[in-house]
Parts: structure tokens; sequence; C-alpha cells
């Protein structure tokens, strides 16, 4: 989608982000309180990217609810593209599905999509994909997922398994569909144009192989919801439950933009960087304070552009009164950034101190996870 100042695919987020605009034009329904209390009974609380609007959007959520009330527990899904290293923004989405994981107990299909990166980005082999897929792999089992309930798998190692139901998909979507989702060419190769066809495979994959219709509920950033709603448009054509989404939105850039952006490595902090490494780009953030300390006091900043703010305020701080009391002392001028930054500092310095540990934890258990054909 492409709004007069912005633009969101599935491969580019640029400019300044309007959620409630991609809610109309893509067609989701946005999170209401109606769904939160459903949510909030089945947790013991709701998560904070629940609370503070950041998983914001969804479609069927509350259908995958339903069915999880009439015994038939959904599946969730999610995935990850490995074209570098993994960063701060790509942790978000996991960590809430986890979340989802431990609150409803239930398998998680994790897509590594190496055969899109390679089609995507001509500097990339599919060695390069390949080893990138299996350091983001380390970082995915970091966050503690159970091993027991959850299959990770690269598409070019699992592909005699989905390659019959991409089929079913791909004889489903037209060339002309495509190009209007997602903006190709003539000129755009043609594994790029079946590429959704694979990315939709996860949908249906426990439903073939129980023999039943399983529904399936996919946390992800709302950029990829175009791959799903053509998944959605053929699901029932094919025999399936369509698969149920809840979006969250774009992780901050240190920079000030809307979204971290791994092409830019002063824009995020990766989980292989050093605290000390990980300090230094806090320190240099972009933040909505004053000049000085003298105009900070007098006219207070702007958490709303914050960047620490909204680290904090996404990941890194889990106690709504602390998040409150910090934008009201910014806009106040009480709090200054340089405090603000160093407060940042350390809760991320200790996120990556135990993140690291089990990072390299997670070396001698990748089997535990993994399925291949």
């Amino acid at each position: 989608m492409t709004g007069n100042d912005f633009v969101v695919t599935p491969w580019e987020v640029r400019g300044d982000v309007d959620y409630g605009k991609l809610i109309e034009k893509f067609g989701t329904k946005r999170i209401d309180e109606k769904l939160l209390l459903r949510i909030k009974k089945h947790s013991k609380e709701l998560h904070p990217m629940l609370r503070r609007d950041i998983f914001y959007s969804h479609r069927g959520f509350d259908r995958a609810l339903t069915e999880y009330e009439n015994g038939n527990p959904f599946v969730l899904y999610t995935g990850r593209g490995p074209s570098g290293h993994t960063h701060l923004g790509h942790l978000m989405p996991w960590i809430f599905t986890k979340y989802l994981q431990d609150t409803f107990k239930t398998k998680l299909l994790f897509q590594i999509t190496d055969d899109e990166k390679f089609l995507l980005n001509e500097r990339l082999s599919l060695d390069d994909t390949r080893d990138f897929a299996y350091e983001n792999i380390l970082d995915i089992i970091a966050l503690g997922f159970d091993p027991k309930n959850t299959e990770i798998f690269l598409d070019t190692e699992l592909i005699k398994s989905q390659y019959k139901l991409a089929l079913k998909v791909a004889k489903k979507i037209t060339f002309s569909t495509i190009k209007a989702t997602f903006g190709f060419s003539d000129s755009s190769n043609i594994g790029m144009i079946f590429f959704t066809s694979i990315q939709s495979v996860p949908c249906f994959l426990e439903s073939e192989r129980r023999g039943k219709d399983v529904p399936v509920l996919i946390p992800c950033a709302i950029d990829q919801d175009p791959h799903f709603r053509l998944t959605r448009d053929v699901a029932e054509r094919i025999g399936y439950p369509k698969p149920s989404l809840v979006h969250c939105k774009f992780f901050p850039s240190l920079q000030g933009s809307d979204k971290m952006s791994a092409s830019s490595q002063e824009s995020c902090i990766y989980t292989v960087d050093s605290p000390s490494t990980a300090r230094k780009k806090i320190m240099n953030a972009f933040t909505g304070g004053q000049e000085t300390i003298k105009e900070q006091r007098e006219k207070g900043g702007n958490p709303d552009v914050c960047s620490v703010y909204q680290y904090l305020l996404y990941i890194f701080e889990d106690d709504d009164r602390k998040i409150k009391e910090q934008y009201e002392q910014c806009r106040c001028g009480e709090l200054i950034c340089g405090d603000h930054k160093k407060y940042l500092s350390e809760k991320v310095e200790t996120f990556l101190v135990r993140h690291q540990e089990n990072r390299e934890k997670a070396k001698d258990r990748i089997e535990e996870y993994m399925v291949r054909d």
C-alpha cells in the first residue's frame, strides 16, 4: 500500500505510517475492548503489546478464539526472512508469539523463507540465506519456545512436504492478482511471483497432516498482510479454513523513522551486538528532546517521536505505571534525554547479556526444533 506520505509493502516500509489508514486500506479490524476481554479470559494478564495497542489489528482472531473455546485449538504460524542478522525489531512479534504459545499451550510452525530472500536480493546466494537462517534460528530458540510444541523449518529443506500444497494455492491465484497486490512488473522474476504460494503453505500444513480442519493464527507485522489476504481468498476454494491474523505495528528506528531497518546499522540493535555497541547506538539515538537541558526543562520534550521512549514502550518496560510516568516527566521537562538513554541502555544491555547466553546454548539444541524432508 502506498499512502500520500508512506509506503508499506512486504519488502519495504518508508515514511510516516498511518496505522489507522492501513486498517482501512487493508480491510482489517482494530483489536477492540471486547476482543481484549476474550483474550484476557485465557491469560493471567494481557501482554503489554496488547495493552499498549502495539498488536492492534486482526483478521479473524475472534474466530480462532471461538474454535479454541469449542475444543478445536489453533496452531500458531510465524516466520523470518533470513537476509542478515536478527535485530530487536524482528524479536517483537516472536516475543508476542511465545506469549500466545504459553497462554494457549499450542503448536507453533516457524517458517524460514530462505527461498524468498534469495529471490529478492541479488547479492545473496542460497548459501548466504541458509547461513543467515541458522544464525536467526539461534535467536528464535533463545527466546524459549517449547521444543515439544515448535517446528522450525527452512523452505528449501521442507519443500517436498510443502510443494503440493503450494501448487494448490498457485493454481487459484492469477498473475494479474499478484501484480495488483504487490506491484510486480514484467521484469519481476517468476520466483517472487510464485512465492506467496509457498508462504501460504503453513496455513494448511497441519490440516493436511491431521486430515481435518485445523485453525491457524498468524502473529506478524502488518506489512505481511497482503500475502495472507490472498491466502484467505483461496483457502476455502482448495478445501481448508481461512487463517486468522493478528498484526503489530513496526518497531521504531533509533534514528526516528517508523521502522528499524537492517540495512542501516545505526538504526537498529542486533542480537549479536556487544552491550557496549548497543549502548553507543542508544546514546546517539534520536529523541523528542530540546537542544539544551535548559530548554528541555522549560519546554519539555515529545515522547511520541522519541525512539528511546518507544523502545521502552514496545519491549523494554513492562510496568505500565513507569511508562506513564516517563511519558509525563518527558512532556513536562523533568526527564532529561541523557538520563532516559542511560535507563534504556541498562535494560538493553541486561537483555543482550541474557539473550546471548541463551543463544550460545541454543547451538546444541537446534535439532530439537528442526523439521526437514
